[in-house]
């Protein structure tokens, strides 16, 4: 795992390049890769680092989870798939620009979600795939017998 800290970091990868806010990447997008491959938590970092790191990591087609409490957080954590905003201690523009409040300012609470939002996404995944097995059964079954002998096997009671 590697910890990225300090004001090194945007200097290394040279700043965004602002083409309007929809079209921003980083400008050394062959140092930012190198560093890719090993980047796991950006710690002590400044809102320009971290809003950097976010959208580099989105222009390389990876998901990106941000924590913030403060006002200078709100740009990151609106940018990023899924922005954690702390309720105690964060801004009211950190709560308005984050997808999920913390209700108790705790990482473990983290956590708990993205393992709750697996479990979910793993059974709606597990549903689609029951009901599209049973449902083109079915209605193979359905149109060989009705073209076999006319009429269809399963009947609406």
């Amino acid at each position: 795992m590697c910890c990225v800290e300090g004001p090194e970091f945007n200097k290394k990868m040279g700043g965004l390049h602002n083409e309007g806010k929809e079209n921003e990447r980083v400008k050394n997008q062959k140092e930012f890769r190198k560093y890719l491959p090993h980047l796991k938590v950006m710690a002590r970092s400044r809102p320009e680092d971290k809003y950097l790191l976010v959208t580099g990591l989105k222009d390389n087609g990876k998901v990106v989870a941000v924590t913030g409490d403060g006002t200078n957080d709100a740009t990151a954590l609106k940018k990023s798939d899924v922005g954690f905003g702390m309720d105690v201690t964060g801004t009211d523009t950190c709560k308005k620009a984050a997808d999920i409040l913390l209700t108790d300012d705790s990482f473990t609470s983290v956590v708990k979600a993205c393992q709750w939002g697996r479990n979910v996404y793993d059974n709606i995944q597990r549903f689609l795939q029951f009901q599209l097995t049973v449902n083109v059964n079915a209605l193979f079954t359905v149109l060989i017998s009705s073209l076999l002998s006319g009429e269809t096997p399963l009947h609406a009671i």
